[in-house]
C-alpha cells in the first residue's frame, strides 16, 4: 500500500544516522522500512485516539528492539544519537497523522534501547 500522506512520503527518515558512517546503511534501511510500515498501518487502520496510536507505535518500537542485534553485528549500536533520531521520527509520524499531543516517550514506551 503506497503512503498517501505527502509529508510522510517525502520525509527523510533516519537522515542524521545515514549521514554518520557509524551506522550501517543496510541496518538503517531496515529501520526506515519499519517506520514506513508503521505509516502504512496508520493509514490503513486509522487509529481513533492516542491509545490506538500508541499500540501501533509500540509494536513498531519492538521491531526496532529486534534490530539491536543487527546493529551490534555490524559494529554499531542504538546509542544516544540513534535513540534521539529514532524517537524524533516517531514523533514526526504522530504529528503527521494528526496526533500533535502524542507523548514521544509513550510512543516508544516498549523500547529496550
Amino acid at each position: 500500500m503506497p503512503i498517501s500522506n505527502e509529508r510522510v512520503s517525502t520525509h527523510p527518515f533516519l537522515r542524521g544516522l545515514y549521514e554518520d558512517d557509524y551506522y550501517p546503511d543496510d541496518v538503517l534501511d531496515r529501520g526506515r522500512a519499519i517506520l514506513l510500515a508503521l505509516c502504512e498501518r496508520i493509514e490503513r487502520e486509522r487509529p481513533a485516539g492516542l491509545a490506538a496510536l500508541y499500540a501501533l507505535t509500540q509494536a513498531a518500537t519492538e521491531e526496532f528492539n529486534a534490530l539491536e542485534a543487527a546493529f551490534e553485528a555490524a559494529g554499531s549500536e542504538i546509542e544516544t544519537v540513534a535513540r534521539e533520531e529514532i524517537a524524533e521520527d516517531f514523533g514526526f509520524v504522530a504529528r503527521a497523522y494528526g496526533f500533535p499531543d502524542a507523548d514521544v516517550e509513550e510512543l516508544i514506551a516498549t523500547r529496550e534501547w
